[in-house]
């Protein structure tokens, strides 16, 4: 059995506490786009072994036991009886680039595998599962745009859509460390809720929705800001870095042409959004 996870963007990023915990409070909207890893699992006919991970497409880093689509199979096979298994993931949404593959990997496995094992799990019973594993991950259960608060981690459904538009999202070849990226921000509750400014037309989001990773992130790495600049002089009608980055996209109202050629070195691809 095959499926294919799907990244998201995050629209607007406010971080608004620093916790306790040494966390942080958020708030933000996660939104699904067409850019997918595959992932199949098959019955491993021996049982020499309780899976085996085939990894092809972008490098992972990390032991195999380190990846979420096996901690997301070990995880539910404390609970549910499942056979030896052969897993090949092939990773095409790039990695630490605010983009949410790794979480859409476990949250799609766990929904393969309630269905290729018929496991019977509810969907309230896979987010569960999914949120053990990683904040954003039972997002991707239901993957429909939700406003999230939280450290990333409590949903609500939001109405919204952006069908017709065109996303173009470019990622650099830099990583970003997320606890850098953090140790940089000075939390602060936003005037105007993003639920409110998403609410308005696209073309006012420029002036009021801000991710506020960005201001520390463009300092260090003008490169990154450079890419969200040329994003709106093709004509993008709102312009943003996701999460922490590094990956910036655009959102226009008709596809750009050859868009590849404006940033080459770096990821990019354009997608029609939903």
């Amino acid at each position: 059995m095959i499926t294919f996870p799907n990244a998201k963007i995050n629209l607007g990023l406010n971080i608004t506490e620093k916790r306790a915990d040494g966390y942080h409070n958020l708030e933000t909207i996660f939104y699904p786009i067409h850019l997918q890893d595959a992932l199949e699992v098959t019955r491993r006919e021996k049982d020499d072994t309780p899976y085996t991970l085939h990894v092809k497409g972008t490098a992972l880093e990390g032991a195999p036991e380190d990846n979420l689509v096996v901690k997301a199979y070990e995880l539910l096979k404390k609970d549910h009886e499942m056979p030896p298994i052969d897993i090949h993931l092939f990773k095409h949404i790039p990695t630490g680039a605010g983009l949410g593959g790794g979480s859409s990997d476990c949250a799609f496995m766990i929904k393969l595998l309630n269905e290729k094992f018929r496991l019977n799990l509810s969907l309230e019973e896979m987010e569960a599962y999914a949120a053990r594993l990683g904040a954003d991950c039972a997002f991707f259960i239901r993957n429909q745009p939700v406003f999230a608060t939280g450290i990333g981690n409590i949903f609500e459904p939001i109405r919204l859509s952006l069908s017709g538009c065109y996303l173009v999202l470019v990622k650099p070849d830099i990583f970003v460390s997320t606890r850098e990226a953090f140790a940089h921000i000075t939390p602060h509750k936003p005037e105007v809720s993003l639920k409110d400014i998403a609410r308005q037309p696209v073309e006012t989001w420029k002036d009021s929705m801000k991710n506020d990773f960005e201001d520390s992130v463009f300092l260090q790495y003008p490169e990154i800001a450079a890419i969200k600049d040329e994003l709106y002089d093709l004509g993008a009608v709102y312009a943003s870095m996701s999460g922490s980055g590094s990956s910036v996209y655009g959102i226009f109202r008709q596809p750009v042409e050859n868009v590849d050629e404006k940033f080459g070195g770096c990821f990019c691809r354009q997608r029609e959004l939903d």
